[in-house]
């Protein structure tokens, strides 16, 4: 069956070797016959496109069957398939549709080295946004809510270690690590209740609402809403949207699990 990628809009032949590398994906070997029937590629061409993929060592020629098959070269391709892009995916979907239900703008960040970062946000589809764009914005794990939401819910040497290298920024959002009683009573009240808010110290125009994410090793990320400060109170925010964004925490988990589980059945 053809496949239905554009190629009015795309490089041909990277399409064609896209295409021939997901059909030969559907058996173990493959002649250039069956290509060509699936395909609908001159047979000239999956010839031409076989030899440069067998050179770049994705595919292997059996001459005694006149046929062709995937190499463990192929799983390379996926090796950067983790992490960051794995969580953008799951997650897309399903803030998106938080956005679209209740108008407020949803982010989910990463961790990189002391900061959160943010690397999905829907102020696209809000229009309650106050900022055009929040993608890449470094987030205080100490004093912001994602960030809050995160730390709170590391593994205790995670947590020591990242509390001890914050307490050396020069950061005024970062200060509250240097009180080492002080910050640890907050992370116990968001672990306990299992969301955090932001320091109001902080941008007082907006708060945030966030929660952790778990993968399948633990937290990965926090998902936080943010909403103006003018028209809800945190505890309004926490009454109204908390079990929404919790659930879409959770969903956002499960596919992301469910994606690690793929990833990992195709490596081995």
């Amino acid at each position: 069956m053809r496949s239905t990628s554009c190629e009015t809009t795309a490089v041909r032949s990277v399409v064609r070797a896209i295409d021939l590398l997901r059909t030969l994906n559907q058996r173990s070997i493959s002649t250039i016959d069956m290509l060509h029937c699936q395909t609908r590629l001159p047979k000239a061409t999956i010839m031409r496109m076989m030899r440069t993929l067998e050179e770049c060592g994705l595919v292997k020629h059996a001459p005694q069957h006149g046929a062709y098959y995937l190499t463990s070269g192929v799983l390379a391709l996926s090796h950067g398939y983790h992490s960051e892009p794995l969580v953008v995916e799951a997650a897309t979907p399903c803030m998106d549709e938080l956005t679209r239900r209740i108008k407020w703008p949803v982010a989910v960040a990463m961790l990189d080295e002391l900061s959160m970062v943010v690397r999905y946000s829907t102020i696209p589809l809000s229009p309650l946004a106050l900022r055009h764009s929040t993608l890449n914005v470094c987030l205080s794990l100490a004093s912001r809510a994602i960030g809050r939401a995160y730390l709170a819910h590391c593994s205790v040497e995670q947590q020591d270690a990242l509390i001890t290298a914050l307490a050396s920024s020069d950061r005024d959002e970062d200060a509250l690590a240097k009180d080492g009683v002080a910050i640890r009573d907050v992370l116990d009240d968001v672990r306990a209740k299992g969301f955090a808010t932001r320091d109001t110290r902080f941008w007082p125009a907006t708060n945030t609402l966030a929660v952790p994410v778990f993968d399948r090793h633990g937290v990965a990320c926090a998902v936080g809403m943010t909403y103006f400060a003018s028209t809800m109170t945190p505890a309004q925010a926490i009454t109204r949207h908390l079990d929404d964004l919790q659930a879409t925490a959770a969903d956002i988990g499960a596919r992301l699990q469910a994606m690690q589980a793929g990833t990992a059945r195709s490596a081995i």
